[in-house]
């Protein structure tokens, strides 16, 4: 039987107060057949896997909805083509609100449609294939989610600081009064009807979101902070509400109450600001990007909207501005800052040809380019994607957390019932039992430990793509910093990656132009990196080549082919004496001692050797020290190359490594990463090539270099967007950073909820200092991760 094919969805979540709430949602969803989520506290986000044919996005809403929580609406504009008239937006209209959960206005005049839509329900491309099916035709104007979701949150946050300062205008008189206390003075300076007074609007208009949060988490079946800031302000309250009506001898609490309300209040503003300083990574890539573009239209200059622009339009870039899209010069030379998505201060020279990429800014010339790359095509769109995959992703630490996360309130309610009553029966004073149960339920913080882990989590992997370190999931940052072994493909890695001819040793009477000429006719039918050197070459040289005839490829050997009549073979000194030609060993060994490759070319049917080429692939300015750098972590370097042991042994002791396996085929490359793994060694597998991707994806952690191929970077757990192998010391060295902050920010969760219940169930904390260490404690942590962006990558 097929295994089902599972969709992946992303639900944005409105209504979370702490780490209980996702666990909530977490375990609603996860009731469902087929379904597998994964709940992000931090970025109020759930990441959905499930069977179509058994669950549908509805029903997956419908669980959030029921566990009390709000899955945010979204909207999309949509350029329309091909309306004539008021009645064709009427048809589209019509067509798109047919779809679940859909809402669309479509303005005749600017040819937009305005779309609300449910997400998971609906996807954009279901909402363009019904407008193309109605017989026009659509694309997003992408004025994207990320300032709509910013617009909203912000928004959130002023009703959330007003209902704050409300709340503390009327707490104040109260705090003011408990302050007497400690001076000596009578304690009720406020008759108790007017602190009654106060005190009700913030518990039950102010503090309305807590029972309202309580009861939705009660009746899904679990509990939350909600539950425990309702509670406890609850008992404080209604026990001096008590003691005013009836006109009992007895304190009142009604201070307590209020001020805890209003704490926590603060905290979760203060929360709310350090979470949205964990995104600004991602905030300022997006910023960089100009919303407009400069294009050239029927011999005039004109401005559009730069997501307006489709590929191959020519648009123009000025001194100081920034692409609008990812392109290709094709009039005109320039410098282009690019540290923006590589982290690499030094500008990089562009002529026509060369690849331009959106938000990097041209210095100095004009340039011409021609679009390559829009929209969500383009470098800039696939990082932002990839850091928001690796954000909403949770790391295999977090389990633990999660797990205290879903079973501590009820704990923390068996306690304070507990302490109510040993307390109240070893001292008979009930009242004193009452504030030291309120003190276990306002003190105790599952927050702290939900946001430990996806806070650092965030700046981390934020940090990483402004320094060119693409993480594709929380995993695997925590696996890169138990890295024991790096194991390092040669070619395109240590190296440059351009290899080049550096000497032409003709043998007997040829001469070297002759040498290099059959040589570079040979290698016409191949894709092999030392075979376009040679070509290149010859090219240099203004050589002309000759045709060839029954040409055939050797894997990792080399080539043989016919040129008039007379059959030729080019290849490694291994090849030649395969087929019986006697090679000068000598000469091999010299060039080969200099870290050069050396090619062979021989006459098959005389055994005659020709001469020999040798090539070389210059090391890359910053290899040695990034060695080195690896070494100084404790990190073992190991260089795999297909070159002979004499060539390897050279280019080996150059890099700084001491470590080397050469002859190393393309095939075998996996082979010998699962070999160091077997050996107990925790590896990663740096590589750029196509032929890497098996290494890559064997290995625990796989590093792709950016410029490499689209298949390496699929199969790596970290793209480094530098051609700069500093990048995996940087990688492994955030890697650490960020675990340091989480396992910082776990241990003062658990030592603050260790310490902080048993000192308020004794009565060393009063009830407003427990509901102030509270609110402080998440936002303590969100601070201690927002530490990480120090963190700075050494060049």
């Amino acid at each position: 039987m097929n295994s089902p094919t599972l969709k992946h969805i992303e639900l944005p979540i409105e209504g979370m107060t702490c780490a209980a709430c996702a666990s909530r949602i977490e375990k609603n969803l996860n009731k469902l057949s087929s379904v597998q989520a994964a709940v992000n506290f931090a970025n109020e986000k759930a990441l959905v896997n499930y069977d179509e044919n058994q669950v549908n996005a509805s029903t997956l809403i419908q669980a959030i909805e029921k566990a009390g929580f709000h899955v945010t609406p979204r909207s999309v504009q949509l350029q329309i083509q091909k309306m004539t008239c008021a009645a064709c937006a009427g048809h589209i209209e019509k067509a798109l609100n047919k779809l679940p959960g859909v809402t669309a206005t479509v303005n005749v005049a600017t040819e937009i449609a305005r779309v609300n839509f449910m997400p998971g329900a609906v996807t954009i491309e279901q909402l363009i294939d019904a407008v193309v099916k109605a017989g026009y035709g659509a694309n997003e104007i992408s004025e994207n989610t990320h300032t709509e979701q910013k617009a909203r949150r912000e928004a959130a946050y002023q009703t959330e600081l007003r209902l704050f300062q409300i709340s503390a205008i009327l707490t104040l008189p109260l705090v003011l009064q408990m302050g007497a206390m400690f001076t000596g003075h009578d304690m009720d300076l406020l008759p108790r009807w007017l602190q009654w007074l106060l005190a009700t609007p913030v518990q039950f208009w102010i503090g309305r979101r807590f029972y309202i949060g309580g009861w939705h988490a009660l009746r899904s079946g679990g509990a939350n902070m909600d539950v425990l800031v309702a509670l406890g302000t609850s008992m404080a309250y209604f026990f001096s509400a008590a003691v005013t009506v009836f006109g009992l001898n007895q304190h009142v609490y009604f201070e307590a109450s209020a001020a805890i309300i209003t704490l926590v209040l603060l905290g979760k503003l203060m929360e709310a600001r350090a979470k949205s300083k964990t995104s600004e990574a991602i905030e300022a890539l997006i910023r960089l990007q100009p919303k407009t573009a400069r294009i050239e239209r029927h011999g005039k200059i004109i401005e559009v909207p730069a997501n307006s622009l489709q590929v191959n339009d020519i648009f123009l870039v000025r001194a100081g501005e920034n692409f609008p899209v990812d392109g290709v010069v094709v009039e005109g030379s320039s410098d282009v800052n690019e540290s923006m998505l590589t982290g690499e201060s030094l500008p990089v020279s562009k002529r026509a040809g060369a690849k331009i990429f959106a938000a990097t800014q041209n210095q100095q010339g004009f340039l011409k380019c021609r679009a390559t790359g829009v929209g969500t095509q383009t470098q800039l769109a696939a990082i932002i994607h990839l850091v928001e995959e690796a954000q909403g992703s949770k790391a295999p630490i977090q389990r633990m957390a999660d797990t205290i996360s879903g079973i501590f309130v009820p704990i923390v309610v068996i306690i304070s019932f507990f302490t109510f009553a040993i307390t109240g029966w070893l001292t008979g004073d009930f009242v004193t039992a009452l504030i030291h149960a309120v003190s276990v339920l306002v003190i105790a913080c599952p927050c702290a430990l939900g946001l430990a882990t996806p806070t650092a989590i965030m700046v981390g992997t934020g940090r990483g793509a402004q320094t060119g370190v693409l993480v594709k999931n929380a995993a695997a940052l925590e696996h890169a910093e138990k890295i024991q072994t790096v194991v390092v493909d040669k070619t395109g890695t240590l190296t440059e990656g351009k290899p080049e001819v550096t000497d032409i040793v003709p043998a007997d009477a040829h001469h070297s132009s002759d040498l290099l000429r059959i040589a570079a006719s040979l290698e016409q039918g191949s894709e092999h990196p030392l075979a376009r050197a040679i070509l290149d070459h010859a090219k240099k040289m203004q050589l002309t080549l000759q045709s060839i005839q029954d040409f055939a490829a050797i894997t990792g050997g080399g080539v043989t082919a016919q040129i008039e009549s007379i059959h030729y073979l080019i290849g490694s000194p291994k090849l030649l004496k395969q087929h019986g030609v006697h090679a000068d060993e000598q000469k091999i060994n010299h060039l080969q001692a200099e870290g050069k490759t050396v090619i062979g070319v021989a006459e098959i049917s005389t055994g005659k050797v020709l001469g020999y080429l040798a090539i070389a692939d210059r090391l890359r300015a910053t290899s040695r020290r990034a060695v080195e750098r690896l070494q100084s972590l404790g990190i073992e370097v190991v260089m795999l190359t297909g070159d002979n042991a004499i060539t390897a042994a050279a280019i080996a002791q150059e890099a700084g490594i001491t470590k080397f396996q050469a002859e190393v085929l393309p095939a075998d490359k996996a082979s010998a990463v699962k070999i160091i793994k077997a050996s107990g060694q925790f590896t990663a597998m740096v590589g750029d090539g196509i032929n890497d991707a098996p290494a890559l994806a064997a290995a625990d952690v796989g590093f792709a270099i950016g410029a490499g191929s689209d298949v390496a970077i699929e199969a790596a757990d970290i793209t480094l967007v530098r051609n700069d192998l500093m990048s995996v010391a940087d990688a492994i060295s955030l890697s650490r950073a960020t675990l340091r902050k989480i396992r910082q920010n776990l241990f003062f969760a658990f030592v603050y909820n260790t310490l902080g219940i048993p000192l308020a169930a004794i009565g060393m904390l009063n009830p407003v200092i427990a509901g102030a260490a509270m609110a402080m404690s998440s936002v303590s942590v969100v601070s201690n991760s927002l530490l990480l962006k120090r963190w700075q990558p050494q060049h």
